[in-house]
């Protein structure tokens, strides 16, 4: 029954992960694709504790130019001339399918600002102004301002790629809050944008490596916050969380679920889940 109602989902409700902010209004709507069933039940289902040391930044994998909030959530840049400053998650993952949100003002990002994942080898600092997260092997990044991908220092498009209704040269302007995807069994990444998710940004990552969310900078003053939204191992979705995608389908995703369908949903007894 999961797995007919799995293709259901993705066959018949060829559906946006959408929000107050993703219709017409967005210029991400149009550039939006359907999101794989799995990632659909992720983003539909209650966020992780704001807690989780997931949503922290690494205290000791970040340049000298960054410093940490208290609770390790928000990396600020310090001014700091001629120099490229990235920064990395305290815990990455080697499998399963992740997705962290990440706020950056776009008031506050200037040239080369990036986002992305990477191993545990990235270089974290760099003379002048460059793309640093994707500037090499070990890291593959989105560059905000310019819409370009980075990969092995080299620039591989732009995202989303051209087919989707961007054109080759037109960059859109990416609000200040992002949603990344982080697929390590398939070995790719993405990125949801106003609610839309935009497709593969990023293939052929290394399977049974560690990556990490990480950020490189060239803005003094920057504050980049990150967290942990949802995530797990390469398993079939529960029929519950099945089931209350389907009704908030059907019911429309701009539409609040009433407090009473919600409890139905989720109270479910654990021998029925």
């Amino acid at each position: 029954m999961g797995l007919t109602l799995c293709r259901w989902l993705c066959r018949d409700h060829s559906w946006r992960t959408s929000g107050p902010s993703s219709r017409s209004s967005s210029p991400f709507q149009p550039l939006a694709v359907t999101p794989p069933f799995r990632l659909a039940v992720l983003l539909d289902s209650p966020p992780a504790s704001p807690a989780s040391p997931k949503s922290c930044w690494s205290h000791t994998h970040h340049s000298p130019n960054f410093s940490l909030s208290p609770d390790g959530t928000v990396a600020q840049r310090a001014p700091a001339e001629q120099s490229t400053d990235g920064a990395r998650g305290a815990e990455g993952e080697q499998g399963g399918l992740h997705v962290w949100e990440v706020h950056w003002d776009p008031a506050e990002r200037g040239s080369h600002a990036v986002l992305g994942v990477s191993t545990q080898h990235c270089p974290l600092q760099a003379s002048g102004y460059t793309a640093l997260v994707g500037g090499d092997a070990e890291s593959w990044g989105w560059e905000l301002g310019s819409n370009q991908l980075w990969h092995g220092g080299v620039p591989r498009g732009r995202y989303p790629r051209k087919g989707t209704g961007l054109g080759e040269q037109e960059a859109v302007a990416v609000p200040g809050r992002v949603l990344m995807v982080l697929d390590g069994d398939a070995g790719t990444l993405g990125f949801v944008v106003d609610g839309c998710f935009l497709g593969v940004a990023a293939w052929n990552l290394p399977l049974g490596v560690r990556l990490f969310p990480a950020v490189s900078s060239v803005w003094g003053g920057s504050h980049i916050t990150l967290r942990y939204l949802n995530g797990g191992a390469r398993e079939p979705p529960s029929l519950t969380s099945l089931a209350r995608l389907s009704v908030r389908l059907s019911m429309g995703k701009d539409r609040e679920t009433p407090p009473a369908l919600e409890r139905l949903i989720w109270d479910v007894p654990p021998g029925l889940k």
